[in-house]
């Protein structure tokens, strides 16, 4: 009996938060929803660490809500009550959307606002002076309107909550959290959340907690072997490329996939070198507006694409670590300055943010940091789902990998990453196409690339936002993984001839099955249309081209009827 969850309707939740988790899905509680919300419905300060995916969000959020809608009995007047701090804007998109699934039925009662957007600070006046329950967003959009006035948090606030807390100082808010406290009331009540315990978080929590209760779940910060399979395949630059044409093209990694690449450039120079090959990938990096950002996740999510690649710049995520970086890619940095192009300090993909159901995470590029990889390869094998992450080491990154194989040893001693078993020579027929692709995507045709995915981007953003609002369905139809085509397409890369085919694949994969599996796609998903077969239609119902004309029959057809 000792071992039976605790469930949610036997946590004294208010019926409206039960029915919305019910909606949900949520049969039974996470471990972490099972230990922490009661602790924090008894008016408890929290310090969780779990693993990223293990559901921490609602673990603050229901108390959250709870607490709120539990002080609205005793009718008080609109005030600003809780205050959730990501290190993100996509994460706080997250956060919001989360807390509106679960105040679905008392949207009336509790109302939250997402402010860590990019929109001015007095476009966002008017949603804070009808002071929400819940404020999402970061310390320093959370600053400035503290500093502008539109925010008054000192005689009202009862809740504050720091997600991803290992993540803040990292991104350099350091200073605006501690300038922040200042406006905060002398009681309330906090609740750090974080897949690692570092310093950071220690030094955090000296600062927010008061005699908190500390929450160390699942002594692995990544899911076990039976859930989340790491592999590593050492390989140096050409191979890298070689690999991964062979795995997406030969589809030996199915599902969704997520690639991390370390810088924007790289990103660019991967999506056009699979061009070359016909297979559409979403780029995602900082560089991008954070409504085409959010909106790429978003469909990603929804089955609209298969493949992202992602950056995760260590200069962003390690602001002292920029000047190293700098001094060894100055070629880089150089070009990026002759572009013009700023990058979002508070961009994170790998961080927080809710990939769902990502089947494979591969590392084309090797994080810099252990802390890195937990949360790159965290996007996958989420909630009770399974995953592959698979790495690719260059002699360059075997030290990198050294550090992250001794921070994730297992029970028995072993090594979490297993060898990649992939025999290379089978694949040497490939390389004379990879490097007839590689030869195409240059420097130029690089930069050129990130120009135009940056103004159609820009354009899909700011200019067409207001239109989408009013025509929500022609957003479903504006796709990310389009072809940007600066670099020269050669056709016949798009197919593999059979005799390229590795022996020991050739019942395994069939070399038309992408194109076929394609076709079948845009019959079954209408939503999901790339392109509309409109002309197409035209054409075969023109009765000048067909030499048929039908149309004349059903009208007497119902003529008749009638």
């Amino acid at each position: 009996m000792a071992d039976e969850t605790l469930q949610f309707h036997e946590m004294g939740l208010d019926d409206r938060l039960l029915k919305a988790v019910a909606d949900l899905g949520w049969s039974q509680p996470t471990l972490i929803q099972e230990k922490a919300i009661p602790l924090a419905l008894e008016g408890k300060d929290l310090l969780a660490r779990a693993r990223t995916g293990s559901g921490k969000t609602a673990a603050y959020a229901i108390p959250v809500i709870q607490r709120i809608l539990t002080s609205k009995q005793s009718v008080r007047e609109q005030d600003v009550r809780a205050l959730v701090l990501v290190p993100t804007k996509e994460l706080g998109q997250q956060v919001q959307t989360m807390m509106r699934q679960l105040t679905a039925f008392c949207s009336r009662d509790v109302r939250v606002a997402d402010i860590s957007g990019k929109a001015d600070l007095s476009a966002q006046r008017p949603i804070l002076m009808e002071k929400p329950d819940v404020v999402v967003g970061t310390p320093s959009r959370v600053l400035a309107h503290l500093s502008a006035q539109n925010l008054v948090l000192h005689s009202s606030l009862e809740t504050l909550v720091v997600d991803e807390a290992d993540l803040l100082f990292s991104f350099g808010f350091e200073a605006d959290l501690k300038n922040l406290l200042c406006h905060l009331p002398k009681i309330y009540q906090s609740f750090l959340m974080s897949a690692t315990l570092t310093e950071d978080v220690q030094a955090l929590k000296e600062l927010l907690l008061h005699n908190p209760v500390i929450l160390k779940l699942q002594g692995s910060q990544l899911p076990d072997s039976s859930q989340l399979q790491q592999y590593s395949i050492k390989c140096e630059e050409e191979d890298k490329f070689l690999l991964i044409y062979t795995l997406l093209k030969l589809r030996l990694v199915q599902g969704k996939t997520l690639v991390f690449v370390g810088a924007v450039e790289r990103c660019y120079r991967l999506k056009l070198f699979l061009e070359q090959f016909g297979i559409p990938a979403c780029v995602l990096n900082s560089e991008l507006p954070v409504h085409s950002r959010c909106h790429i996740i978003t469909q990603f999510n929804q089955g609209f694409y298969d493949y992202i690649i992602a950056t995760d710049e260590q200069s962003l995520a390690d602001p002292t670590a920029a000047p190293q970086a700098a001094a060894g890619k100055g070629k880089k940095k150089k070009s990026a300055e002759k572009g013009g192009k700023s990058k979002d300090k508070e961009y994170g993909v790998s961080r927080g943010v809710d990939f769902q159901n990502v089947a494979n995470v591969v590392n084309f590029d090797f994080p810099a940091t252990v802390e890195s990889y937990i949360h790159r390869v965290g996007r996958t094998a989420r909630a009770d789902n399974s995953g592959t992450a698979l790495s690719f080491i260059s002699h360059t990154e075997l030290d990198l990998l050294s550090e992250v194989e001794e921070a994730l040893t297992g029970e028995n001693g072993e090594s979490v990453l297993k060898p990649y078993e992939f025999k290379m020579e089978e694949i040497e027929g490939f390389r004379y196409r990879c490097r007839d692709a590689m030869r195409s995507v240059t420097k130029q045709a690089v930069r050129e690339a990130r120009l135009k995915e940056i103004k159609q981007e820009l354009l899909n953003s700011e200019k067409l936002k207001t239109y989408f609002e009013d025509n929500p369905r022609d957003l479903q139809l504006l796709r990310h993984d389009k072809d940007l085509h600066p670099a020269v397409v050669k056709p016949h890369l798009k197919n593999i001839p059979e005799y390229l085919i590795p022996e020991t694949l050739k019942g395994v994969v069939d070399p038309l099955s992408s194109r076929r599996r394609r076709k079948r796609k845009e019959k079954s998903k209408p939503e999901g249309v790339v392109k509309s077969s409109f002309k197409k239609n035209i054409q075969g119902k023109n009765p000048l081209k067909s030499f048929r004309y039908t149309g004349g029959r059903s009208r007497k057809g119902k003529a008749g009827r009638s």
